[in-house]
C-alpha cells in the first residue's frame, strides 16, 4: 500500500510540473512572437510595401494618420537587399497576462546606416487561455542614440 501511494504521488508530481512547465513555455514564447512581429514590419518597410506594414498594425487600416505614417516610412527607409536586425529590446518583462509597452528596434539594409524606430507594443491573453502580440504604432526613424518618445 506504502509504495503505490509513493508511485502516486511522484507521478501527480510528475504531472504538475509538466503543466506548469508547458505554462512558462507559453508564457516565454510571448517574447519571441514580438520579436517576429517586430522583424516582419521592419522587413515590410525595408522592401516599400506600405500595404504590408499597414496590415501588421492593429486598426491602421481604419485609420489615415496610421496608414499615411506606414506611407511616408516605407518611402523613406527602402532598401534593396535583406535586412539584417540588429537589436530588438522588447516591450515588457515577463508577465503571466497582457501588458503595453514600447519597443525598440534597430536594423540595417547592406551597408547602410542602421534605422532606429519604435514600436507601441500590447501583449494580450494569458497562459492559460493564450498569449497573442498586437503592433499598435511605429514611430519614424529615431536618432540611434535616441530614446523613444512618449508619443509617435
Amino acid at each position: 500500500m506504502r509504495r503505490s501511494l509513493t508511485l502516486a504521488l511522484l507521478a501527480a508530481g510528475l504531472v504538475v510540473f509538466l503543466l506548469v512547465s508547458a505554462l512558462l513555455a507559453r508564457a516565454f514564447s510571448v517574447d519571441s512572437a514580438e520579436r517576429s512581429a517586430i522583424t516582419a514590419v521592419v522587413q515590410a518597410e525595408a522592401r516599400g510595401d506600405a500595404t504590408a506594414v499597414i496590415a501588421r498594425f492593429s486598426g491602421c487600416t481604419a485609420s489615415p494618420a496610421c496608414r499615411a505614417r506606414a506611407s511616408a516610412n516605407t518611402g523613406a527607409l527602402r532598401h534593396a537587399g535583406s535586412v539584417s536586425v540588429i537589436q530588438i529590446q522588447t516591450s515588457a518583462g515577463f508577465s503571466l497576462t497582457g501588458t503595453r509597452g514600447t519597443a525598440r528596434v534597430a536594423w540595417s539594409v547592406g551597408g547602410s546606416l542602421p534605422v532606429v524606430q519604435c514600436v507601441r507594443v500590447h501583449r494580450a491573453g494569458n497562459v492559460l487561455t493564450g498569449l497573442h502580440v498586437d503592433l499598435l504604432a511605429l514611430s519614424r526613424r529615431i536618432a540611434s542614440d535616441a530614446a523613444c518618445p512618449a508619443r509617435f
